[in-house]
């Protein structure tokens, strides 16, 4: 009796493989980060911060030649997350506890699309425009780095990573310049939509992370935020607020100091790892 040809069933393997999809590698995840200063990263990074991990990973998000950086390339996640000038973030200590917490056979990936001092009106997809416009001279000088449009950009470097990785949580710490503003849940709501509608996402499938402004134990000036941040869940379900309790603080009530930022990005991967571990 003849044999069956295997020709078919290899090609039918090969055309599977060459897809976009096929290309992922399903333990290397990706974070998206985004927000104004304390995301960015106000403190100075210390020699303990730029110790690299080969499990964590940056995608560039702005050229950056005096760091031998080029935008869209994956990098040791080491300090700056963002642009070329800026500081430690919650996202270093993130990438490292989760790294830590999670099998070897896990890489992370973190992009950092973060500008200080900007309302979360500047990541809506269809109005960020006029808020532009109104924007202060120093603040369009960093919107410009994002091709004038920080929400496209992150978009368009997620899409990147997409090519590498899986999506696996949204990272937020915004507010200082919203303080008082009831609608904000609501807005980042809508900016939390968007990115899944535009990533080819489920809704409410990737889990978002927002943490607190500096606490009014501490002396932060907006810490009126906090309440209003508190009630993020109640609008998109698979959201957690992370706590700012005991993060150390500059005097300027706004800002973390470099330890800080350590312990609060610590916070934000303790709670992705026991999401990711309750998945």
């Amino acid at each position: 009796m003849k044999k069956p040809s295997l020709f078919f069933p290899i090609l039918f393997m090969l055309l599977l493989t060459s897809g976009k999809g096929f290309s992922q590698d399903p333990n290397f995840y990706i974070f998206l980060s985004f927000g104004q200063s304390n995301m960015e990263g106000n403190a100075k990074f210390e020699p303990q911060d730029t110790v690299a991990n080969d499990r964590f990973l940056l995608l560039q998000a702005v050229d950056c030649p005096d760091l031998n950086r080029k935008k869209g390339n994956w990098y040791p996640a080491v300090p700056p997350l963002s642009r070329c000038n800026t500081g430690i973030t919650p996202g270093d200590y993130f990438g490292k506890t989760l790294a830590a917490s999670l099998p070897d056979s896990i890489k992370i990936g973190i992009i950092n699309v973060s500008v200080g001092g900007c309302k979360i009106e500047l990541f809506e997809k269809d109005s960020y425009e006029s808020y532009v416009e109104t924007a202060p001279g120093w603040m369009k000088g960093m919107i410009a780095q994002y091709d004038g449009n920080p929400y496209g950009s992150l978009v368009e470097l997620a899409k990147l990573a997409q090519k590498d990785g899986v999506i696996k949580g949204i990272l937020l710490h915004q507010g200082e310049s919203n303080t008082g503003d009831k609608s904000w849940p609501g807005k980042v709501e809508g900016v939390y939509d968007n990115l899944l509608s535009d990533l080819g996402l489920a809704p409410d499938s990737v889990p978002l992370l927002a943490g607190e402004l500096v606490s009014a134990e501490q002396g932060g000036k907006c810490a009126s935020m906090n309440p209003i941040i508190a009630t993020l869940p109640d609008v998109i379900p698979n959201s957690y607020v992370i706590s700012s309790a005991d993060c150390e603080t500059i005097p300027d009530g706004l800002h973390f100091s470099a330890a800080g930022y350590r312990l609060l990005g610590s916070k934000y991967g303790e709670k992705m790892a026991e999401i990711l571990k309750s998945e």
